[in-house]
């Protein structure tokens, strides 16, 4: 059985909560132990997070390149076996100061009640 809209929403807010304060071990009560992240912002390659390590690394990539990042337009949809989140980011390239502006879908899948995978998919946004 898959988690309700309701029980996805707050599994979305602890995710986010965890992944913000970089807390992996609050992290791994939302996402199943064999979680896999994919992620394709559009402009470099696609990459694959698995494991605490893999997703510690991104997140402080993604620190050191940007000196903000902002979402907006934050959607869920909820379908029976998936759930996806569109949206804007904002960001700003930490060394040239630099605008980008994309949008993106998340599509999420769900184990035993909790995130199994998360496919990020991102493209720039056109002047």
């Amino acid at each position: 059985m898959h988690p309700t809209a309701a029980e996805r929403d707050a599994l979305f807010e602890a995710f986010a909560r965890a992944l913000f304060r970089q807390d992996m071990d609050a992290l791994y009560q939302v996402v199943s132990p064999a979680f896999i992240w994919r992620y394709h912002d559009g402009v470099s390659a696609e990459r694959v997070l698995e494991g605490r390590e893999a997703i510690l690394k991104h997140l402080a990539e993604r620190k050191a390149f940007y000196s903000a990042s902002r979402f907006d337009d934050v959607v869920y949809h909820h379908l029976p076996e998936i759930s996806f989140m569109t949206f804007r980011v904002s960001e700003t390239v930490r060394a040239t100061g630099e605008a980008r502006e994309q949008r993106g879908i998340e599509r999420y899948t769900f184990e035993g009640g909790r995130i199994a995978t998360k496919d990020v998919y991102r493209k720039p946004i056109s002047g």
